[in-house]
């Protein structure tokens, strides 16, 4: 087959057509043989040039003046928090016992509402323990009997309108019955000890050799009931105000303040640096750690690999992902995952929990051996808008300070277990009234126990309309009567709104009673939530900001927490959260009403 003529000039020849077999392509299209991509993907080295072709195009020959870290050195401050401070109150030692939570949510265990004695099973389980250890030795044993006498659970009795609140509910009413006169109120004698008096104090025929020995079991029981629940020693860290707990830390001459910490999870973000803060107390110098570590890249599930060749996991589709324009956090998230997650290293940095660390300086050395000095980037004015900063703890006020871009690792638990509430009050607002409600749902029994306020409530008031039976009413002179205002559930707690002292426009929310439809005297609440102040030795007024309860109302409850701490040691305390209410309420109270008093019409009329 003879060789096709040369063409020495390509462009002239293809414009005069000199050539019609000459054809002019300007796609490729290939033809495929399989209906799958399975030896596609794999990638087969067989064309060096093509190889290098991608590697091109994807930018993997690009070059930047730049060296992966090899080996980071870093020198920080350490220091614990050693004081504690609720809002308010004195500066004490942080219990080194019990995590922050405890420390901070504990409240002291009610055992009485004014006159009537409550939380009958921590009286009976201290009695248990006292006679417990009365019996371990037999020279002591004989002053059981005593001591039910002298700390006596007195039996109620069913025609008392004082001891209503024990013989109205069936199931309190037959646990006192069992126990009255066969157990001993041990709370009694808690208080007796506890106060700096003799546990024998007021016990008949107790023998002048045992004295020494019966303090020293009093103190072993009010070291054993410390013990097995946590509370404050001086003012609980709960702002009933603001309904909320308020508290500072301080230690290495730093002030952290939790202004506004609702109950439950306790971590770094609940916490900002107060400048004006008084640490309390002296508290050792921060502790200076130099380490040389390995940096190593940061992966995540769905990160973009490296290399075209390699296929990434499917199970994360960041690719699903759909932020609004004003989504900042997503739009972060996305940047950093897809754009940047290929230049994030980390170092490791062990510290234990409840460390407040700074980073004093970071010195990086690349695989060029260049050293590089890193600079934090969080570091600059406070209140500049534009620094970026992330895990770190602003300064209270709007004062031009240099930034804080140290660390706080509180001393907290990851979980704590959390029991039936005791007390849950629901604060709502009722706009037809104009007024504030707090709705008792869960009060505590005198057993210890939480029930449904509603149903409380009835016993309560069935009870003492078997006392007081309402007289029958005489027969009225015309069809119809005025009722200057009706009545709500004796569970609803009214707040209505007063003036701020000095104040002509800001209002808060006083507590305030309604009348009992038995006698016409106020109705108290029943839960140590609502009864802030009323059982004091002077009782006063209960204030809450308007501000704590939105549209939307707020929860309060009140429950036992338990967790395990450093050492396998198992915590208690009494504590009590803040959530986001259901909206809105109506109590049904209503004023200026004309009542139906016809119970038969004559016929005509």
């Amino acid at each position: 087959m003879p060789e096709p003529p040369r063409i020495e000039n390509l462009r002239e020849a293809l414009a005069r057509r000199d050539h019609p077999v000459v054809g002019l392509w300007n796609r490729l299209e290939v033809r495929p043989r399989a209906t799958d991509f399975d030896r596609a993907l794999r990638v087969e080295v067989r064309d060096a040039l093509w190889m290098l072709t991608r590697q091109w195009q994807l930018g993997e020959l690009r070059g930047s003046d730049a060296g992966s870290p090899v080996t980071a050195t870093y020198a920080l401050a350490a220091a614990t928090p050693t004081r504690f401070r609720p809002a308010g109150g004195e500066a004490e030692d942080l219990p080194a016992g019990l995590p922050l939570e405890a420390v901070a949510e504990r409240r002291a265990l009610p055992f009485a509402f004014g006159a009537d004695r409550i939380s009958f099973d921590l009286r009976l389980a201290l009695g248990r323990r006292w006679l417990k250890l009365l019996g371990r030795s037999s020279s002591l044993r004989q002053y059981r009997p005593a001591y039910v006498k002298r700390f006596p659970v007195a039996l109620p009795g069913p025609e008392s309108d004082a001891d209503t609140p024990r013989v109205a509910h069936p199931e309190v009413w037959s646990a006192l019955q069992a126990v009255a006169g066969r157990r001993m109120d041990g709370y009694e004698l808690y208080r007796l000890v506890k106060d700096g008096r003799h546990a024998y104090d007021g016990v008949e025929d107790v023998h002048h050799n045992h004295r020494q020995r019966l303090d020293e079991l009093g103190a072993k029981l009010v070291a054993w009931f410390d013990d097995l629940i946590a509370q404050p020693s001086d003012g609980a860290a709960w702002d009933p105000a603001r309904l909320e707990h308020r508290f500072s830390v301080s230690g290495g001459g730093k002030v952290l303040t939790a202004p506004e910490y609702p109950g439950g999870e306790l971590d770094w973000h609940a916490f900002s640096i107060d400048p004006d803060g008084l640490p309390g107390g002296a508290a050792p110098a921060p502790a200076r750690i130099n380490r040389t570590v390995f940096p190593a890249p940061v992966r995540f599930s769905g990160m973009p690999l490296p290399r075209w060749w390699a296929v990434e996991d499917g199970r994360t589709n960041f690719a699903a992902v759909r932020p609004d324009s004003t989504d900042l956090a997503r739009l972060i998230m996305l940047e950093f995952a897809l754009v940047y997650g290929n230049d994030w290293f980390h170092l490791p940095c062990d510290l234990p929990a409840g460390t407040m660390a700074s980073i004093l300086g970071l010195a990086v050395t690349d695989v060029f051996g260049q050293r590089l000095w890193i600079t934090p980037s969080g570091a600059g004015d406070d209140q500049d808008w534009q620094r970026w900063s992330m895990f770190t703890l602003d300064t209270v006020g709007s004062d031009s300070v240099p930034a804080d871009t140290g660390l706080f690792l509180p001393p907290t638990v990851p979980k704590a277990a959390v029991g039936p509430p005791l007390e849950e009050v629901a604060l709502i607002r009722d706009e037809n009234a104009n007024m504030v409600w707090g709705i008792e749902r869960t009060v505590r029994l005198p057993t210890g126990a939480g029930r449904s306020g509603s149903e409380v409530a009835a016993e309560i008031l069935a009870h003492r309309l078997r006392l007081f039976p309402p007289t029958s009413p005489t027969d009225p002179r015309a069809p119809i009567a005025y009722q200057a205002m009706n009545s709500v559930p004796e569970y609803w707690v009214p707040f209505i709104p007063v003036h701020e002292p000095g104040e002509n426009r800001r209002i808060r929310l006083r507590r305030a009673a309604m009348p009992s439809v038995v006698d016409g005297e106020p109705v108290s609440p029943r839960t140590a939530v609502l009864r802030e102040g009323l059982d004091a030795a002077e009782p006063q007024g209960y204030f809450v900001n308007e501000e704590e309860v939105p549209q939307t109302g707020t929860r309060i409850t009140v429950a036992y927490n338990r967790t395990r701490w450093r050492g396998g040691r198992v915590v208690v305390w009494l504590g009590a959260q803040r959530g986001t209410g259901r909206g809105e309420g109506s109590s049904g109270l209503a004023f200026d009403l004309l009542v139906d008093t016809a119970t038969e019409r004559p016929a005509g009329s």
